[in-house]
């Protein structure tokens, strides 16, 4: 899962006036991942890249037991809700914001092949929809972009940014999906990755404030 980690976020925005900014949002559905490749760039956790290891995801994830077990993506949300309910004393969205942070989790677990844990120990746990294509591509497709319309429904953005940023997710993934595949792991796997989620993040701010209040709180 790439682009749909987002959706959460944008279906946040849509629904509730109490969500936090959509940036903000971009930015904590997909913290795990930006802790993730600080952390391969430090060498705490480690990753190869293993043609074959799946249909669609050459990148063999094999030890990653801070930010991709529940236990740790439970322990981001909290540090999440406990930042944003005592710094800014927003408490719900404080629970918004840790529940789309905690949705890395669940979404991973559809596609991931068994790579995840529940506290950063075996068993090994994913549900491998990266080995059946037509099922994972026009899921990821569906709920990215369904859940940007139901953002432009709700929230009435300027029309060509949504286009924008529609724009941007596509190609994000596009590049994802069919880009060329890296040999091994280096300092710049984690670079591309933080500009491909700031770049994104970035458009997703744009887009943002030209958005109205939606029309009811959730």
């Amino acid at each position: 899962m790439f682009i749909g980690h987002w959706a959460p976020a944008l279906a946040a925005a849509a629904a509730s006036k109490k969500a936090p900014p959509l940036a903000v949002l971009f930015i904590g559905a997909q913290l795990i991942d930006w802790a993730f490749f600080a952390l391969l760039l430090l060498g705490v956790e480690q990753m190869r890249f293993s043609p074959g290891i799946s249909v669609m995801n050459p990148m063999d994830l094999y030890h990653m037991p801070y930010t991709h077990s529940l236990l740790g993506a439970a322990a981001f949300a909290g540090a999440v809700w406990l930042a944003r309910s005592l710094v800014l004393r927003d408490k719900v969205g404080a629970l918004i914001g840790a529940g789309v942070v905690l949705s890395h989790w669940f979404l991973d677990l559809l596609v991931h092949v068994p790579d995840l844990t529940l506290a950063g120990s075996p068993p090994k746990l994913g549900l491998g929809l990266w080995n059946h294509p037509w099922i994972e591509m026009p899921l990821e497709l569906a709920i990215t972009f369904g859940a940007l319309w139901w953002y432009w429904k709700a929230r009435n953005p300027a029309p060509g940014r949504a286009l924008v940023l529609g724009g941007v997710l596509l190609l994000l993934q596009a590049v994802n999906w069919f880009g060329p595949v890296e040999s091994e792991v280096t300092a710049g796997t984690s670079v591309l990755a933080f500009v491909a989620f700031g770049l994104a993040t970035l458009a997703a701010w744009w887009m943002g404030k030209s958005a109205r209040k939606p029309a009811r709180s959730g």
